[in-house]
């Protein structure tokens, strides 16, 4: 058996979540499985970095899986494209060593959040951002984005229903950029917690419009209770936009998706 990785991208909007589910719901996991089965003519399970909900889009989406197949990468790329729908496609095929894990080696994650923040909704944006009509503050939402990174518990900034024993994150990254109509938020952490990014979304969005002071996002912090924290925002603006491992390992860094933000 060898062990072979991929960079997968996709359409969120198209499925019900990455995780395969009951029969008859369509999910980005059981639609790749069913293209590489047929690819390496016997069942294949893949093990992914990073589980996204419904409507939640891949750009950087890296998964592996175990195979007695012997197909040249261009093969796994080539062979898997022509047997997934155009929501789905693999960018990247790299044979890695038995012991490289998609979810349990990644050092770092990194999401994009993208608002539509103009008076009017967009019909080609609709599934690719979040619409947001009352006018954002990308500077107020930086300023109070500050009061997040580093090593803290982010209980208040996770989902009531999040099932991570441990609480505690390092946020390396939160930065919030304006490109015309798009407000885009680029996060990376050492890992989330369930809603996570689209929390600290909905916290920054309500500074950004001015009801909420700058230190507001500090406060939900060490309040440690999702309760006191403000709306989870919409799926639909939410990236997965890169996974980061050991060099070591030889893992591609995913194509480029200059749409909005640095």
């Amino acid at each position: 058996m060898s062990r072979i990785a991929l960079g997968v991208e996709y359409d969120g909007a198209c499925f019900h979540g990455w995780q395969t589910q009951q029969p008859g719901v369509r999910t980005v996991q059981a639609t790749l499985e069913r293209a590489l089965s047929k690819v390496a003519d016997h069942p294949v399970q893949v093990q992914a970095a990073g589980r996204t909900d419904t409507g939640v889009h891949g750009a950087g989406q890296v998964v592996h899986f175990d195979t007695r197949a012997q197909r040249p990468m261009r093969g796994w790329v080539l062979g898997c494209n022509a047997n997934l729908p155009c929501e789905v496609s693999i960018n990247w095929a790299q044979a890695v060593d038995e012991g490289f894990h998609a979810r349990f080696s990644a050092r770092s994650r990194s999401y994009r959040y993208l608002i539509l923040n103009r008076l009017t909704r967009s019909a080609l944006w609709r599934d690719r951002a979040v619409w947001h009509h009352p006018p954002l503050d990308a500077a107020r939402m930086q300023a109070a984005a500050r009061h997040l990174i580093g090593r803290h518990d982010f209980s208040s900034y996770r989902a009531v229903a999040c099932q991570a024993k441990n609480p505690v994150r390092t946020l390396t990254r939160l930065e919030v950029t304006r490109r015309g109509d798009l407000v885009a938020l680029d996060v990376s952490a050492d890992g989330f917690l369930h809603h996570m990014v689209r929390n600290l979304a909905g916290v920054l969005m309500a500074i950004g419009q001015g009801e909420r002071a700058t230190d507001w996002s500090r406060e939900v912090l060490d309040h440690r209770d999702r309760t006191r924290g403000g709306v989870t925002a919409p799926p639909q603006g939410l990236y997965l936009m890169r996974v980061g491992y050991d060099a070591a390992f030889g893992i591609p860094e995913p194509p480029g998706l200059d749409f909005g933000g640095s």
